[in-house]
């Protein structure tokens, strides 16, 4: 009988960084990986990575010789999804969705992008490397018939609930949201939001930590500081 494992959300996020590293060793023919070569490229320390492996996999690690490469892609791959092939939808056929529909590192995830959808007759009907783009009357129609379940929106704000309300109809489960917006969905529908503008808050706030900042105080007409 298979073993059912459980994997904290905080453990979620670490293995793609773990199976990245690994994968890049396998290309490089390299046989065994380290603990301490995950973490110095997750940036997780070598005693998590340790722990994080052995609780999913149990003892396979050799002490001072490391992780068997080819193993650990295999059993992150199979843990992750990312064996078999996940086939998703993309709408909003814009500069973001036309570079990520381009995007040819997915592949190695077990992401294929199949179709694109934008709601501008001017978009419809052009190839977008080698994806057609559907107008948004065919969406149901296209994940329906395909048995697709993973949907990706990258369309202004404004517009992104009205996708997600579509890509829902059309039986998606999983949304991946470039939208900087919070989408209301029903229960049982993941969503995994992507937001740009947190990201250079998070890069802009350290830049200007690194710099000596000066405040000043403004002072009020009723003499109070503001």
């Amino acid at each position: 009988m298979a073993r059912e494992v459980r994997i904290s959300r905080q453990a979620l996020r670490r293995l793609p960084l773990y199976y990245r590293c690994a994968s890049r060793c396998r290309e490089k023919n390299q046989q065994f990986v380290s603990s301490e070569e995950i973490s110095r490229e997750a940036e997780v320390n070598p005693v998590q990575v340790r722990k994080d492996l052995t609780q999913l996999f149990g003892e396979f690690g050799k002490p001072g010789v490391g992780y068997n490469v080819q193993e650990l892609c295999l059993l992150l791959e199979e843990l992750l999804g990312f064996r078999g092939r996940n086939e998703a939808v993309l709408v909003g056929a814009g500069r973001l969705g036309s570079a990520i529909a381009s995007y040819t590192g997915f592949a190695r995830y077990g992401l294929s992008i199949v179709a694109l959808f934008d709601s501008d007759p001017g978009k419809v009907g052009a190839e977008i490397s080698g994806k057609k783009v559907f107008p948004m009357s065919e969406l149901q129609h296209i994940v329906q018939r395909l048995g697709i379940r993973v949907g990706i929106i990258t369309v202004p704000a404004p517009e992104a609930q009205g996708v997600a309300d579509a890509l829902v109809r059309s039986g998606i489960r999983a949304i991946w949201n470039f939208a900087p917006v919070t989408l209301s969905v029903p229960p049982g529908i993941v969503v995994r939001n992507e937001d740009l503008a947190s990201g250079l808050a998070t890069l802009f706030h350290h830049v200007a930590g690194s710099c000596p900042v000066r405040y000043t105080q403004e002072i009020s007409p009723a003499g109070r500081t503001l």
